[in-house]
């Protein structure tokens, strides 16, 4: 998969795995489609993107005598995920053109 549109499907999948309720990196990755290759490398950068943009927030909590933090999502990111999903028809669109054109 070309990498910058993976990317937008991380930043999606990321904000549909804290959607329903907080969750923290391990459980994150656990969480997304396992096509899209994510690790812990990965996602932390988006992450700090999505807190950056304010899309998530996040909190610090001991868990086993260690900090873990918890993400979860925003009225930004619910936004962004409403967006998203209304830019699913145009892009249907668009891969029903390409399989068109490849196999005529």
């Amino acid at each position: 998969m070309d990498a910058q549109m993976k990317r937008g499907f991380v930043e999606a999948c990321v904000l549909v795995a804290v959607c329903d309720q907080e969750s923290y990196g391990y459980q994150i990755i656990r969480d997304v489609p396992g096509v899209l290759g994510l690790t812990e490398s990965t996602l932390y950068p988006v992450l700090k993107r999505l807190e950056a943009a304010g899309h998530v927030c996040s909190r610090s909590a001991e868990h086993n005598g260690r900090l873990r933090k918890y993400y979860r999502i925003t009225d930004s990111g619910r936004a962004r995920l409403a967006q998203v999903a209304a830019e699913r028809a145009e892009v249907e669109q668009i891969y029903d053109y390409i399989g068109r054109v490849c196999h005529d």
